[in-house]
């Protein structure tokens, strides 16, 4: 018998007057007909070509059960650094599901100041990824199990389905290549952001640099610690992300960017130095990151929308480079991502070439005097 866990308490919300995204929020209590689904599917589009980030409410996943899950998430980041430790996979190899410890990237090269980022990803629960767990999470693995698999059909497959419409494909095109009994590498994800002094802020500015996921959608719940930060497509300029009650926030990625060649747009974002007002807690977080089959190639589907507008052919078609696999294109950014003791300075390291057709971007400039660096997903 799991022994009970406590309540969670969210941080209070900053009451500072940011200058927040003007973000499109889906019902998807109009999900299931005819009108409502085109509708959420005319909103989805353009919240993935404007502003790559939206808002999901109404999605029949109870705020209970989401405050469980981070309830786990602070019991895991209360064990012993050694216990942790336990649960760490091969990072240097691109392998992440298991525990990261923080420390793996220098933020500030004048003091060799390091991240305080720590994640402990939980992969499917389909047969393919045997994990062993900590006691906060392998005693309630059922409670996870269920969690995750019900971000799929209450969340993801709708999305999915109003993706298809929306590109005027069949409706289980996408939800057909996202199964979640074959073997992807999704995973549910617990994130710590430790706090840095006022005086470590000033000098890294962000605590994680502009950055694109690499999969298809991200989920990510409700954080009332004010950091995530998004990069118009249209305008250019970072705006805060605003935490809204009983929504999700949900963005756009690469893969996506890849199956639709460029007309969806990854998004991007980053983790910027909270609020004077939030910046003495931890910032944790809960997220699950959504990925096509390991065995789908990334060419670009064959859509009437798609071929009306001009989107025939992705970076990798376009420069006549092998069209990777899912699972060869996650391992190959993966492993860039953790290559340990890199600084954002290195810009060798900024703009390497994950493979061939593809190089990576700045998305964002150093402030004189910092090296911070660029934590992804």
């Amino acid at each position: 018998m799991a022994p009970e866990l406590g309540s969670y308490q969210y941080v209070t919300e900053t009451k500072e007057n940011l200058d927040w995204a003007d973000l499109i929020t889906l019902d998807l209590s109009k999900y299931g007909t005819p009108e409502g689904n085109k509708e959420l599917a005319d909103f989805l589009i353009r919240a993935i070509r404007e502003k790559g980030f939206f808002y999901v409410k109404n999605f029949n996943i109870s705020q209970e059960r989401v405050n469980r899950q981070f309830a786990m998430g602070r019991e895991f980041y209360e064990l012993p650094l050694e216990e942790k430790l336990r649960y760490v996979p091969d990072l240097d190899n691109g392998k992440f599901n298991g525990y990261t410890p923080a420390g793996r990237r220098i933020v500030d090269e004048a003091t060799g100041l390091r991240d305080r980022i720590e994640i402990y990803n939980i992969p499917k629960f389909n047969g393919y990824f045997p994990q062993d767990h900590p006691a906060p999470v392998k005693e309630r693995l059922e409670e996870v199990e269920e969690f995750a698999r019900s971000l799929h059909t209450e969340v993801l497959d709708p999305l999915f389905v109003l993706l298809a419409i929306a590109l005027e494909l069949p409706e289980d095109y996408f939800t057909n290549i996202h199964k979640y009994e074959e073997k992807s590498e999704d995973h549910l994800r617990y994130m710590k952001y430790s706090k840095y002094s006022p005086e470590e802020n000033a000098r890294i500015h962000h605590w994680g640099r502009g950055h694109t996921d690499l999969g298809s959608f991200t989920l990510l719940f409700r954080q009332p610690v004010a950091a995530l930060q998004i990069k118009d497509h249209t305008t250019g300029e970072w705006k805060w992300v605003k935490p809204q009650d009983g929504t999700l926030t949900v963005n756009a990625c690469d893969a996506l960017t890849f199956l639709t060649g460029g007309y969806v747009k990854s998004t991007i974002h980053r983790v910027t130095v909270p609020p004077t007002g939030q910046q003495h807690v931890d910032r944790l977080g809960l997220l699950y990151f959504s990925r096509p089959h390991n065995d789908i190639k990334l060419h670009t589907v064959k859509s009437p929308l798609l071929e009306r507008e001009g989107y025939t052919q992705n970076e990798f078609e376009a420069s006549g480079n092998p069209v990777p696999t899912m699972e060869e294109w996650t391992f190959a950014k993966q492993k860039w991502q953790r290559t340990p003791n890199r600084s954002y300075a290195d810009n060798a390291y900024r703009t390497a070439t994950i493979l061939p057709g593809f190089k990576e971007k700045v998305y964002d400039e150093l402030p004189t005097g910092s090296g911070t660096v660029s934590v992804s997903a």
